[in-house]
C-alpha cells in the first residue's frame, strides 16, 4: 500500500484475528503471447485448521483446466479474504508468497539482514549472496505503516512473475518489521501495482518493468477472486490481457480521478434504495486488491451497521449530545441554519475547524486504521455526524420523534475500534443490498458478499465487512473497495487509458 496520499483501512489487529486457509498455485505460462497468467488457490476455513494449519505443498489437480500450475501453497487465510501469489527473485529464484497489491506500488521481502525482527523469523528471507543476477544498492528506506513502520534498504534483482522475468528490479530488503502485528501475516512481502508517483524512493515498479522490457501485450491488468468456498482456484491475475471466462456482460469503464493511485469517482451509496446521503454528489474510492474489507465514512459506515443489525461501538458522548442538543440541532436545522457551523453554533466546534487543512494519508499493509487524529474534541466530531444523520433522515421523514430516536440508535452502531464487527449470522438473508453507483451504474453487494463468515464447529461466527475511514476534505469523503467488492465484480486496470473497469463476476 503505498505512501504519501495513501488511505489507512482497519486496525491491522483486526487482519491479524482474520488467518484462515488460503492455497497459492504458481504461475503457468499463457498459450498468448504477451499475457500472463497467475493463478491463486483457495481452501475451506475452519477454526480448526486455523489453529493447526501449516504450510503445504501439492500438486494441482485437473480441475485447474489451463490455469494450472505445477504446484500449490497452501496458507491460513482467515475468513477467505486475503489472496496471495507467489513470485520468485534472484538467480536461482528464492520465492516468496506476496499481495499483489494495487493500492501501493514497491515490491519488498525480507532480508537475511533481517535478525532482530522477531517476524522475520516466520517468513521467507531473501539471500543476497546466493543469487548471480545480484547488484548491491544499499539505500536505506522506510515505509511507514498504520501500526508502525518498516525498515530496510533498496537492492536490485531479477523477479519472476509467472513466467516471465523482470531484469534489473529494484526492491526493498526489509530488515526491521516494527510492529509484532507483522507476525500474523501470512505473506512474506508486497508486490505493488501501483503508480510511480506513490512509489517510495521513486523505484520503477515492477508493471511498468513489464511494460518497458517488453513482456506486456496490451497495458492493462485483470483480476479476479473466486468467492466460491469449494473451488480450488482462488483467483486469477492476468497481466497483459482479460480472461472472459471470469466476468458476464460488459465492463463499467471510469477514469483515474487521482494520479498516483487507482482512484476513482463514486456516487451515492444506498442501503437497500435508500441514500445514505454523503456521497450524493460525489466520494473518491481507490481501488485496493491488498485490502480484505470495505471502508468509508464513519457516518455512512454506522448508518449500514444499523440496517445489518451489526454489534457497533456504543457512544456515550454521541448519545450525550443527541439527548442534550437533539431538540436545538432540530430546531436550528429546521429554521434552515447552515449545517456546516451549526455545531460551531452551539459551542461544540471551535470555528477554525472549518478552515481546509491538508491531509496526508499513510499506508498499511493489509487492512488498517486511518490515523486522523484531530485538535477537535470528540463531541465536535459526533455532533457533526448527528447533524449529517438528521439532514439524511428528513429527506425521508419529517417526524421528530422517530428521526431523534433513530439518531439515537446510531450512536450505538459506530464503527468498533477494533475492527471487529459481530453480526447475527441466522440474520443474513433479512439483510438489505448495499449498492454503489459507479459511473452512473449501480454495483450492489448482497449481505451474503459483505458479510465475512468464519465455521467454528458446528457453528458459524459472522462478521460485517464494514469498517470507518474518514478522511476530511479535500481529499475525502474517501471510500476503499477492498476484496470484499473485488470478489463481486471482475476488475480491469487499464493502465493505457487510465481507467478502471468492472463486470460482474462469474
Amino acid at each position: 500500500m503505498g505512501l504519501n496520499f495513501k488511505y489507512v483501512l482497519v486496525l491491522i489487529s483486526l487482519m491479524c484475528v482474520w488467518c484462515g486457509r488460503l492455497s497459492l498455485a504458481s504461475t503457468d505460462s499463457s498459450d498468448e503471447e504477451g499475457l500472463v497468467r497467475f493463478s491463486l488457490r483457495k481452501r475451506n476455513l475452519d477454526r480448526q485448521s486455523v489453529s493447526d494449519a501449516r504450510i503445504l505443498k501439492a500438486s494441482s489437480d485437473d480441475d485447474a483446466g489451463d490455469l494450472g500450475s505445477d504446484n500449490v501453497v497452501y496458507l491460513k487465510n482467515y475468513l477467505d479474504s486475503q489472496y496471495f501469489g507467489e513470485i520468485g527473485i534472484g538467480s536461482p529464484p528464492q520465492y516468496f508468497n506476496v499481495v499483489f497489491d494495487t493500492g501501493s506500488s514497491n515490491l519488498w521481502v525480507p532480508s537475511s539482514k533481517c535478525i532482530f525482527s522477531i517476524a522475520c523469523y516466520f517468513h521467507s528471507k531473501y539471500k543476497s549472496k546466493i543469487s548471480s543476477t545480484y547488484t548491491e544498492i544499499g539505500t536505506s528506506c522506510k515505509i511507514p505503516y498504520g501500526r508502525g513502520s518498516i525498515y530496510g534498504f533498496f537492492s536490485q534483482d531479477d523477479v519472476k512473475v509467472g513466467h516471465i522475468i523482470i531484469k534489473d528490479q529494484v526492491f526493498a530488503e526489509i530488515t526491521k518489521e516494527g510492529s509484532l502485528a507483522f507476525l500474523a501475516l501470512h505473506y512474506d512481502g508486497i508486490l505493488g501495482l501501483g503508480f510511480i508517483d506513490i512509489s517510495v524512493g521513486e523505484v520503477t515498479p515492477v508493471w511498468y518493468n513489464m511494460i518497458d522490457q517488453g513482456y506486456i501485450r496490451q497495458n492493462v491488468f485483470s483480476l479476479w477472486l473466486n468467492k466460491n468456498p469449494m473451488a480450488e482456484i482462488g483467483g486469477e491475475i492476468v497481466f497483459g490481457g482479460i480472461d472472459t471466462r471470469h466476468f458476464r456482460g460488459e465492463h463499467t469503464y471510469v477514469p483515474i480521478s487521482q494520479k498516483g493511485y487507482w482512484q476513482i469517482d463514486v456516487g451515492d451509496v444506498l442501503l437497500a434504495n435508500r441514500s445514505t446521503g454523503l456521497c450524493e454528489g460525489s466520494c473518491s474510492a481507490i481501488v485496493d486488491s491488498g485490502t480484505s474489507l470495505i471502508a468509508g465514512p464513519t457516518s455512512v459506515v454506522t448508518q449500514i451497521n444499523h440496517a445489518i443489525g451489526a454489534q457497533g461501538y456504543v457512544s456515550f458522548e454521541c448519545k450525550s449530545i443527541i439527548h442534550n442538543y437533539g431538540e436545538k440541532i432540530w430546531d436550528l436545522l429546521i429554521s434552515g441554519l447552515n449545517p456546516e457551523i451549526l455545531c460551531a453554533n452551539i459551542g461544540l466546534c471551535s470555528h477554525d475547524k472549518y478552515q481546509k487543512k491538508d491531509y496526508v494519508i499513510k499506508t498499511v499493509v493489509d487492512d488498517e486504521n486511518l490515523d486522523g487524529s484531530s485538535t477537535e474534541s470528540p463531541f465536535c466530531t459526533f455532533c457533526d455526524m448527528i447533524v449529517f444523520w438528521i439532514q439524511v433522515q428528513l429527506k425521508q421523514s419529517s417526524v421528530k420523534e422517530k428521526i431523534l430516536k433513530y439518531v439515537d440508535e446510531l450512536c450505538e452502531k459506530l464503527p468498533s475500534p477494533e475492527g471487529q464487527v459481530f453480526i447475527d449470522c441466522n440474520s443474513i438473508a433479512a439483510m438489505p443490498h448495499i449498492t454503489f453507483t459507479i459511473g452512473n451504474r449501480s454495483f450492489p453487494l448482497s449481505p451474503q458478499q459483505y458479510v465475512l463468515r468464519v465455521e467454528e464447529g458446528s457453528s458459524s461466527v459472522c462478521y460485517g465487512g464494514f469498517v470507518g475511514l474518514d478522511v476530511p476534505l479535500p481529499q475525502g469523503p474517501l471510500w476503499v473497495l477492498g476484496d470484499i467488492f473485488l470478489g463481486k465484480y471482475h476488475t480491469v486496470f487499464d493502465f493505457g487509458n487510465q481507467r478502471i473497469g468492472f463486470a460482474e463476476a462469474a
